[in-house]
C-alpha cells in the first residue's frame, strides 16, 4: 500500500468556501473536495499547495495556517492530508484540472458527495470536531 502526503487548501470568500469536483477517470472520480493534491518528494508542503492550486485552478494563493490534519486509509493507499486556510492572491478561477468547482455555504459541505478524507475538515469548518 502507498503512503502518500497530500494538501488541501480552505480558500472562503463572502462567506462561502471553494470546493472543486474531481475528474471522472480520477481516483475517487466526482467526489467534492478542499482542492490540492500530492506533494512532490522533498517539497515544502505550502509550495505544494500554491502550486497544486495553480495547476488545477489558475489561481494564486497563500497557504496560511494549519486547518486540520487528516490520516485516512483508503483501499489501495493511505493518505495524511494537510488542511490549510488559505488566501486569494490574484488570478482568474478556472477549471484546468477539475471537473468543477464552486464555492458553497459551508452548511452545504454536508449535502456533498465529498471524498471521505475531506470530512474531518469539513466537521473542523463547521465546529463539529
Amino acid at each position: 500500500m502507498k503512503q502518500l502526503v497530500v494538501t488541501a487548501a480552505v480558500i472562503e470568500k463572502n462567506g462561502k468556501v471553494l470546493v472543486a469536483q474531481r475528474k471522472p477517470d480520477a481516483h475517487m472520480g466526482l467526489k467534492w473536495e478542499f482542492p490540492g493534491g500530492k506533494l512532490e518528494w522533498g517539497e515544502d508542503p505550502r509550495a505544494g499547495l500554491a502550486r497544486e492550486i495553480a495547476e488545477e485552478l489558475g489561481i494564486e494563493i497563500a497557504a496560511e495556517d494549519v486547518l486540520e490534519v487528516v490520516s485516512h486509509a483508503y483501499q489501495d493507499r493511505h493518505i495524511v492530508l494537510i488542511g490549510y486556510r488559505c488566501r486569494y492572491l490574484r488570478g482568474e478561477l478556472r477549471r484546468l484540472d477539475v471537473h468543477d468547482v464552486r464555492y458553497v455555504q459551508p452548511e452545504e459541505l454536508l449535502t456533498l458527495d465529498m471524498a471521505p478524507a475531506d470530512w474531518p475538515i469539513v466537521h473542523r469548518l463547521l465546529g463539529k470536531s
